[in-house]
């Protein structure tokens, strides 16, 4: 695949052209991840509110009723059910792994088998999550395009 990047001015508009024969789903991977780039999302500190991009959030995780976003350097609140999250940025290169997390697949960086065909998931930061034996099937399809 050829792949050219063009310079322009601040005054134009920033825009992604993709010459395919055909739009499958690597095509679509792409676009969902270019879609995503400028993506954000409100998160909490200590009552304070900040905007994250969703590119720099590495997994979320639902703890007593409470849902968190893990960057490499913060921790955020959100105000929504992990199911909620899901439903909005599914699309957006996020995977539900188990019944309390969901990961950025963009921020894997091995994924090896455990016991009980359970898979456990390294992430670029280092931290490890384990992907409960029921996702696993769709993880493999996601990150390999497998048909199973």
């Amino acid at each position: 695949m050829k792949v050219s990047v063009k310079q322009i001015g601040r005054g134009q508009e920033e825009q992604a052209i993709i010459l395919c024969y055909e739009v499958n789903e690597n095509v679509k991977n792409i676009v969902s991840y270019i879609k995503a780039a400028g993506d954000t999302l409100a998160g909490y500190v200590d009552e304070r509110v900040s905007q994250i991009s969703l590119q720099d959030i590495f997994y979320v995780e639902a703890v007593d009723d409470r849902v968190f976003a893990y960057t490499a350097k913060k921790v955020y609140e959100l105000k929504c059910k992990l199911y909620e999250f899901i439903t909005l940025f599914e699309n957006r290169r996020f995977f539900r792994c188990s019944k309390s997390f969901v990961i950025n697949l963009m921020k894997i960086d091995n994924v090896r088998p455990i016991l009980n065909g359970r898979f456990l998931a390294t992430l670029f930061s280092g931290e490890e999550i384990i992907i409960s034996r029921q996702y696993v099937p769709e993880l493999k399809k996601r990150l390999l395009g497998e048909n199973i």
